[in-house]
């Protein structure tokens, strides 16, 4: 095999890390991790035809796209993302995120009590900006200088406490960079182990700064715990198909009108008191309407990444940053679930540009 052509961030390595999540969590089954007991075989059978339905969209799009060219209007993106303006966007984030700190009067990530509400409006803004901008700038003006700006919004991100926001930070920049730059292998192993590294501290600081809970557990057995936790409540989503009728759908999409967090609803319907908690990718369209409902998801989630992946493959250009970004939700997704309003954001504002500037063509045989 080629290694040197080998894309390890197309889409088909979503089904990859997914089943070693799935080993994570039978480590955490086995040493019953916190009297963890397992799960039902049925759920593992339903994890894997909705790990099949992922790759049928896949093959479907490119299917449909094999014989399609992309053309990208360059006059259009050059208008919207000029460095001057990129630029002004990343400081903009990272000032947003140092008020919302400010406005907090602490550090969330050594307080339980300050996490609980650090998720803001302007953390949702600041995040919302940063994100976008920063993998945007990487991607088109690569520049030393700017790593710095990473570096401090990666380190006010953190200070938030919320691990799912800064693996989605070091991820898709590590992503983008891979796409960009035409990293080494030997960079792309340790830029990896760092990240996990990072999962494992900013993860166990959390845990353990969370004043009303005791936890005896290592970085690492937290890790594997988390696992089978989560994949424990999708068991008991299986059993509970249908049960939401919507509401975490609904509650998702209003995310800035409504206070109730999906995750909440999560906890209530599988384990019977209001808990913040996830279930996998897979729990929250099975909670809402049932197993087609997620098998639709899956189905649909697979032929948009292929496609916006075509494109970015075929045009580069800002398109890296914004297939890096989805990416890199799409990997936290697997414990998480989709029930974050922003993350939605990001695949419309993503298909709108690609709308807005790029022509796609029936090609020659």
């Amino acid at each position: 095999m080629n290694y040197k052509k080998l894309d390890i961030f197309s889409p088909v390595v979503f089904v990859l890390l997914l089943v070693i999540y799935l080993v994570f969590s039978q480590i955490a089954f086995h040493y019953h991790l916190k009297e963890l007991v397992g799960i039902n075989i049925n759920t593992i059978y339903i994890i894997f035809l909705g790990l099949l339905f992922y790759l049928v969209g896949i093959y479907f799009s490119h299917y449909l796209l094999k014989n399609r060219d992309f053309s990208l209007d360059k006059n259009k993106i050059e208008k919207i993302f000029s460095e001057k303006i990129v630029l002004s966007l990343v400081i903009l984030g990272i000032l947003l995120q140092v008020l919302n700190l400010l406005y907090l009067g602490g550090i969330p990530l050594f307080s339980g009590y300050l996490k609980a509400h650090a998720a803001t409006r302007i953390w949702l803004l600041s995040y919302l900006i940063f994100l976008p901008s920063i993998n945007i700038l990487m991607a088109k003006y690569n520049n030393k200088k700017y790593y710095l700006l990473f570096m401090v919004g990666l380190i006010l991100f953190v200070f938030t406490g919320y691990r799912t926001t800064v693996m989605a930070i070091v991820i898709s920049m590590l992503i983008t960079l891979y796409y960009t730059m035409d990293l080494k292998w030997k960079y792309i192993v340790l830029s990896v182990a760092a990240i996990f590294v990072l999962l494992l501290i900013v993860g166990y600081v959390a845990v353990k700064s969370i004043e009303w809970q005791t936890w005896t557990l290592s970085p690492l057995q937290l890790l594997f715990y988390r696992a089978g936790y989560t994949l424990q409540v999708l068991d008991r989503a299986v059993l509970l198909q249908g049960s939401t009728n919507g509401q975490l759908l609904y509650n998702t999409l209003m995310g800035f009108f409504k206070s109730t967090d999906p995750r909440v609803i999560v906890g209530s319907t599988t384990l019977g008191y209001a808990h913040s908690t996830t279930s996998m990718i897979f729990g929250p369209a099975l909670l809402d309407f049932g197993l087609y409902a997620m098998l639709i998801q899956m189905f649909v989630l697979g032929a948009v990444m292929n496609f916006i992946y075509m494109v970015q493959r075929s045009l580069g250009n800002i398109f890296v940053a914004l297939y890096a970004i989805l990416l890199a939700h799409v990997f936290i997704w697997i414990e998480t679930g989709p029930t974050d309003l922003v993350v939605l954001l990001f695949f419309l504002i993503t298909l709108i540009l690609i709308g807005y500037s790029v022509t796609i063509r029936k090609g020659g045989v």
